[in-house]
């Protein structure tokens, strides 16, 4: 009984020995095989500062082109963005606003005897009236007579009447935005009326005589720019009359 207690002690003993030894040797063999594989890349891979073979250097294969940028979309699409940008017009001339035709307009209001080009006066140009609209206003004002409520005021409702009514004798219509422009030109004349207010009393035979030739050039300005922009031929006296009632309005704020 004990011998045979011995010799399973024995067994136990030399298989876990085995054991051990055994899983002791594939640590070293892995160990040993991941150092040589360690020391085989860093004997492969050159240094830094080591001489480096042309050889080696030309078997590496290069893809590309020299001298010839790659393609790239988001460089084409800012530059024709740029190019875009630098086509577009003057911020000005978005606006409707054109000194040219403006000083056209103003010379055509200035000489009533010179025709006037229908093409340019059919613009519904706003920056001249309203700039003439304030001169008048800022004139009274330095006459001692505030009245910029009845310019704006009366130039409404004077643009509305005139609408209506060219509409109904031309063949052509026309838009508000055209009348505005025509009639607001055509007050430039009675800015220089007020302009003489600040200086001197127009209540007087003076007075009424610049008065009335005032009026009669304004309105044989406008009615003349009306006739050529709408080609309403031989109706001139026709349109001139109610344009010189809506400038005898001014005159009387401005005489008065």
């Amino acid at each position: 009984m004990s011998n045979f207690e011995q010799s399973e002690s024995d067994f136990y003993q030399s298989n876990y020995a085995t054991d051990i030894q055994d899983q002791g040797y594939n640590d070293s063999g892995a160990h040993e095989n991941l150092y040589g594989s360690q020391k085989c890349q860093t004997q492969e891979s050159p240094q830094p500062d080591a001489f480096v073979p042309l050889e080696m250097l030309s078997s590496q294969s290069y893809i590309g082109q020299i001298l010839q940028p790659t393609y790239n979309p988001e460089f084409l699409s800012h530059s024709s963005y740029a190019d875009s940008f630098d086509e577009e017009p003057p911020l000005l001339e978005e606006l409707g606003i054109n000194f040219d035709h403006i000083w056209q307009k103003t010379l055509t209001v200035l000489n009533p005897i010179k025709p006037a080009d229908g093409s340019i006066m059919n613009e519904t140009d706003l920056t001249g009236p309203m700039v003439f609209c304030l001169a008048l206003g800022a004139t009274l004002l330095l006459a001692g007579k505030v009245h910029f409520g009845y310019v704006y005021g009366i130039s409404a409702v004077g643009c509305l009447g005139i609408h209506g009514l060219l509409n109904l004798m031309s063949i052509a219509g026309v838009s508000y935005g055209c009348v505005a422009s025509v009639l607001g030109y055509c007050l430039l004349p009675m800015v220089v009326l007020s302009s003489c207010a600040v200086f001197f009393s127009l209540q007087g035979i003076l007075g009424t005589l610049l008065a009335v030739i005032i009026i009669g050039w304004c309105s044989l300005s406008a009615s003349k720019i009306f006739i050529s922009a709408l080609a309403m031929e031989g109706q001139q006296l026709l349109v001139a009359y109610p344009c010189a009632l809506l400038y005898g309005l001014f005159a009387l704020l401005t005489v008065f």
